[in-house]
This record gives structure tokens, C-alpha cells and sequence, in this order.
């Protein structure tokens, strides 16, 4: 009698531990389907029940992480431990291994990030060395953005190195602030300094600055136009979220004359704020904080609305500015590069600028964002913190939203006397013919009210051992002029609104100075030089290190009021980290490998 009822016993204890075995398993696999199923896609089904119900989006829920539901079968274990003795082992061992990968792998509901490789960036290709006695000029347009050095730092911030497209040594050099002194006259001053180079023996660097001239009175009035990206690919709080707090700051810098429209954009667009007076902030605040993002991205439908407000509402003598804020994903309407630039020319003809601000990561696409801004005649940035919204749209706004001078161009005539290579450091992308510099069709970047501008040149003297060999030229003449003059630098600019361009010269005399003896700005613009070509590994780097750019860099910090200077520092310590201990192992020093043991 004993012997059966414990066989019974023994026999719904199989059972109570199969079908434990069986709810573990449909546990483990109602797991990985959310895991598979992304925030996005949640959001999407949700949007497509609400519209087909026809109701409203409501707004997607915040990205917090959220403990997933673990707890009945961790209950179960704790509650059953006789069951587990007396199930099968090799049936409990699955078992465990598939709660075990549950606990490990889904222990939070965490938005599954987009791999670095669908973000999308122009190929940079590096300009070597140019003979100056074959081709002495070098022409190139400015350029004021600084969405490159921000990216990086999100990129840092991240823990990554970033990609090697998304480093452009101009906007690098040109987040930095650099005193430069006022015009004395005209709107635009250059200035020049010629010193040793920090990296390369026996070569020098020259470096061109510009400064416009600040406002003297209050600046004229403001019609803002904001093309905001509310499309699915928004909703991160890096993206709709923070662009939103960006506009609650610039919204309090309004003055009454002022004047702000919303236009949003998704599979759709529409105007959800009309073009209102900067005194009606209530009205403003409340416009941004219903934002919500949800569907596909139909830019260019939302900038032809957008140019269309601007145009209504256009201000005579004011700041006609559209401002696009994306992540540039694009994927409805006009969605090819050479299309949407057709558009944005177009459309920059009626006077009215186009400005960009850059959102995001996984999907980012910087090369549609830059290209707009290039075409719009407008500047680009990318806005990785609120810090850094404070900085383009608050502290920085009269530099970036009020344009001085357009199509502005850079021509340097080197001295091949004194010059026997040279090469621009950067501003791969913004290269112009020599015939272009007094072409006043052809189009340039924008500097705006109070703006600097700085460029670096590489400068290899006559029998330098880095310069390119290349034979004598037959047919041109070898006779050298040009006395103590190292270059020319000449620049062309058109005062806003006007036809005609004023030129302006000035030439570059003396020897280079000792590095010790250079300026603070010189030696600090040439360790952020120097930092982008050891983030894209350039083949012109010479002998540079993270040890020699820290070392410039800590020496040249200066005044650095914002800390941006000193916050440059801690980025260079973080990528010779990175640098040396990658993610993932690669590259690991030998010492820090472990020795294969062998199985017991």
C-alpha cells in the first residue's frame, strides 16, 4: 500500500514538474518576443490601432527602464523546491539554463540601440601636399559649423571612437572661441599667425583668422520659422524631447518684435504654431510642449510649407531664417540627396535662410543635415546635450541666427621662394577653383554677426624632406619673386544683401615663431588640429600623439570662461583610452590577455 501511493506521489510530482518545465519554456519565449519587438515597432502597432479607430496618437510613453515580468517564475522556484528535487535532472538543467538567459539577457525593458553602421556620413578624402610652384593659389569657401566636434563628443561620451566621416578638422577648430580682434574697418578683419609646427620638423603652420564685426545696437527682428522632425525616428530622449527643451530657452530669449512658427513634419506636415509675436510666450511654450513624435519622415514636404510661412511672414531688413531639426533620417517624399538639394536652392533665392540642427544617434544621418545647411546658406549643428543647446541657441544665438556677410571666400597666393609644399588642414568639402574666388555667382559659406572663422596651413619649406618629388616643370619659368613675403591672403566677402563682393588683401611676412613664442589660440587651434588627424589616423600626422596634444592643448587653455577648452582635454584623455583598450578586446596589450586554460 505504501509502495503505491509513493509511485503516485512520485508520478504527479513528474507532472507537476513537467508542466513547471512547460511554463518556464512559454515564459522564456513570451520574453523574447518583446525583446525582439522594438520600442519603435510597439509604438508604430499602437499608432496604426489608434488611427484605424480613428483617435488621436497619444504620446509614446517615456523610454524608462522597466523591470519585465520575472517575478512569477522566480516565485515559482523558491515556492516548489521539492518539485525541483524530484523532477528529472537533465529536465530541470534546461530549465534553469533558460531562466538563467532570460534573467541575463531581458532583465529591463531598455529601447534596443541602432548599430553605428546605419548612420550615414560623407567620405572624407585627406588633401595632401601641394607644390606651391605649380599651383601657388588655394582657394576655399569658410565655414562656421560645428556639428562635427559635438558628434565627436557624443561619440566620446559614448565610449566609442568615432566614425571616421563624422570628423571635420574645420568644425572642430571652429567650436573654439579665438580673439581675434574687432575690424578696424569694414565688416571683416583677417588676421595671421606663422609659427613652428608642433608635429613635423622643420615645417611651419600658418594660421588665417577672420572676425566680423559684433553688433553695436540691438539686432533687428527675427522671423523663425522651425521645421521640427516629429516622424517615429524622433521620439528618443535625445531627439523631440531635447530639441523641446531647446526651444523653451531660445522661446525666453524672444523679444517682442520677434517672431516664431512651428511646422512639424512626419508622413505628413502641418502648422502647429501659426507665426506668433515673441511676447506671447505662454502661447509658444505651450505649442512645444504638445509636440509628440510618431510615423515616417517627409522632410521635404515640411520644407516647402516651412519656406512658405517664412515667406508670408517675411520681415523687410529682419532674419528670415527657416530652422530644420532632425536626426536626417528621410524615407518619404523627396528622399535623394541631389533632389533635395535642387529643392533647398531653390528655395534659398527668396532671401531666407536655412539653418540645421542635428539630433541623435544609431540612425543619424549627418550627410543629408550637412548638405542642407551647405545649399541653405545657412550653419549646421548637432545638439548631443542641453549644454550644448544653450550654447548655439542662447549664448552663441546672435552669432548663428544673424548672418553678416555672404559667399565668403579664402584665396592664399603662396611665395614658392619661401613655400616649396602647403596643405589646408581640413575644409575638405569646401574647396574652390582659383577662377571661382572673383566669380560673384559662385555660392560660399555665411559668417554671421561677430562670428570667427579660423584655418590652419601646413607649410614645408624649400629642401624639406616631406615635399612631394616631382620633376621640374619644362615650360614654366624658375625665376622666384616676392622678396620677404611668405603668402598673400586675400578675402572676399558680400555685406548682406548686396550684389557685389569687397575684397580685401593682406600679406604674411616675417619667420615662423618658436612654438613657445606662438599665441595661446595658435597653439591650442593646433592641437585640436592635431586631434582630429589622430581620430581619423592620417597619413600627414607626422609625429603627433595624445601625449602632444594634451600637452599643447593644457598649456594653451586661457581664459576658457565656458571650460570649453578644458572639456577638450578630458575628450583627448578618452580617446587615448579608447585608443589602447578598444571595446571588445581588439588590439588588447599582451599583458592584459589571459592564458588559455586547460578543461578540467
Amino acid at each position: 500500500m505504501i509502495s503505491k501511493c509513493l509511485a503516485k506521489c512520485s508520478m504527479l510530482a513528474m507532472v507537476l514538474a513537467t508542466a513547471f518545465f512547460l511554463l518556464l519554456t512559454a515564459c522564456d519565449s513570451g520574453l523574447r518576443i518583446k525583446a525582439k519587438t522594438t520600442p519603435d515597432q510597439q509604438t508604430t502597432t499602437a499608432n496604426k490601432q489608434e488611427m484605424a479607430l480613428g483617435q488621436p496618437t497619444a504620446k509614446p510613453a517615456a523610454r524608462a527602464q522597466q523591470p519585465v515580468v520575472q517575478a512569477d517564475a522566480a516565485a515559482l522556484t523558491e515556492a516548489a523546491p521539492a518539485l525541483v528535487a524530484a523532477a528529472p535532472a537533465p529536465m530541470m538543467n534546461a530549465a534553469r539554463t533558460r531562466l538563467d538567459k532570460s534573467k541575463a539577457v531581458v532583465a529591463y525593458r531598455q529601447p534596443f540601440p541602432v548599430a553605428q553602421s546605419q548612420e550615414s556620413y560623407n567620405p572624407q578624402s585627406e588633401s595632401g601636399f601641394t607644390l606651391a610652384q605649380a599651383t601657388p593659389l588655394s582657394t576655399f569657401s569658410i565655414d562656421v559649423d560645428t556639428a562635427s566636434y559635438a558628434n565627436v563628443r557624443r561619440f566620446l561620451n559614448a565610449n566609442s571612437l568615432p566614425q571616421k566621416g563624422a570628423v571635420r578638422a574645420e568644425e572642430m577648430i571652429n567650436y573654439f572661441h579665438y580673439d581675434y580682434p574687432e575690424p578696424a574697418n569694414g565688416d571683416i578683419a583677417i588676421h595671421s599667425e606663422l609659427g613652428q609646427s608642433p608635429w613635423r620638423q622643420g615645417a611651419s603652420i600658418l594660421k588665417i583668422g577672420l572676425k566680423a564685426k559684433d553688433l553695436t545696437t540691438a539686432p533687428p527682428p527675427s522671423n523663425l520659422v522651425f521645421l521640427v522632425d516629429v516622424s517615429g525616428s524622433m521620439q528618443d530622449e535625445n531627439k523631440l524631447p531635447l530639441l523641446q527643451q531647446a526651444l523653451h530657452m531660445l522661446t525666453d530669449e524672444l523679444a517682442a518684435t520677434d517672431r516664431i512658427a512651428i511646422v512639424i513634419y512626419a508622413g505628413n506636415n502641418r502648422v502647429a504654431l501659426a507665426s506668433t509675436s515673441g511676447s506671447q510666450k505662454e502661447t509658444i511654450h505651450r505649442a512645444i510642449s504638445q509636440l509628440v513624435a510618431g510615423g515616417s519622415t517627409n522632410a521635404s514636404g515640411g520644407i516647402v510649407t516651412a519656406y512658405k510661412l517664412a515667406e508670408e511672414n517675411k520681415i523687410p531688413g529682419g532674419n528670415n531664417r527657416v530652422i530644420l531639426a532632425s536626426d536626417g533620417d528621410f524615407n518619404v517624399g523627396i528622399t535623394s540627396r541631389d533632389e533635395l538639394e535642387k529643392l533647398i536652392v531653390a528655395k534659398r533665392e527668396s532671401g531666407i535662410y536655412l539653418s540645421v540642427l542635428g539630433f541623435g544617434m544609431g540612425n543619424y544621418h549627418d550627410d543629408n543635415m550637412e548638405l542642407l545647411a551647405d545649399k541653405g546658406n545657412g550653419n549646421y549643428n548637432y545638439i548631443d546635450s542641453l549644454l550644448e543647446a544653450k550654447k548655439v541657441l542662447v549664448k552663441q544665438r546672435i552669432a548663428n541666427l544673424f548672418t553678416l556677410a555672404n559667399d565668403v571666400k579664402i584665396q592664399v597666393e603662396f611665395n614658392p621662394a619661401r613655400v616649396a609644399a602647403y596643405r589646408l588642414i581640413g575644409y575638405d568639402n569646401r574647396r574652390l577653383a582659383s577662377e571661382d574666388f572673383n566669380n560673384d555667382k559662385k555660392d560660399a559659406g555665411e559668417i554671421g554677426v561677430g562670428h570667427t572663422v579660423t584655418a590652419l596651413y601646413e607649410i614645408l619649406p624649400p629642401g624639406a624632406a616631406d615635399v612631394p618629388n616631382v620633376d621640374k616643370l619644362k615650360y614654366q619659368s624658375q625665376t622666384l619673386a616676392g622678396g620677404g613675403e611668405l603668402a598673400t591672403i586675400k578675402l572676399r566677402y558680400k555685406p548682406k544683401g548686396a550684389k557685389d563682393s569687397i575684397l580685401v588683401e593682406q600679406p604674411v611676412k616675417g619667420d615662423p615663431l618658436p612654438l613657445d613664442k606662438t599665441s595661446d589660440d595658435f597653439r591650442f587651434a593646433a592641437a585640436v588640429a592635431g586631434f582630429a588627424m589622430l581620430l581619423t589616423d592620417s597619413e600627414h600626422k607626422g609625429g603627433l600623439d595624445y601625449p602632444l596634444v594634451t600637452k599643447l592643448a593644457a598649456a594653451s587653455r586661457g581664459k576658457d570662461d565656458d571650460s570649453y577648452r578644458s572639456e577638450f582635454l578630458r575628450l583627448v584623455e578618452t580617446a587615448a583610452t579608447l585608443a589602447k583598450y578598444p571595446k571588445g578586446g581588439q588590439n588588447e596589450p599582451e599583458a592584459m590577455k589571459a592564458t588559455p586554460q586547460p578543461m578540467p
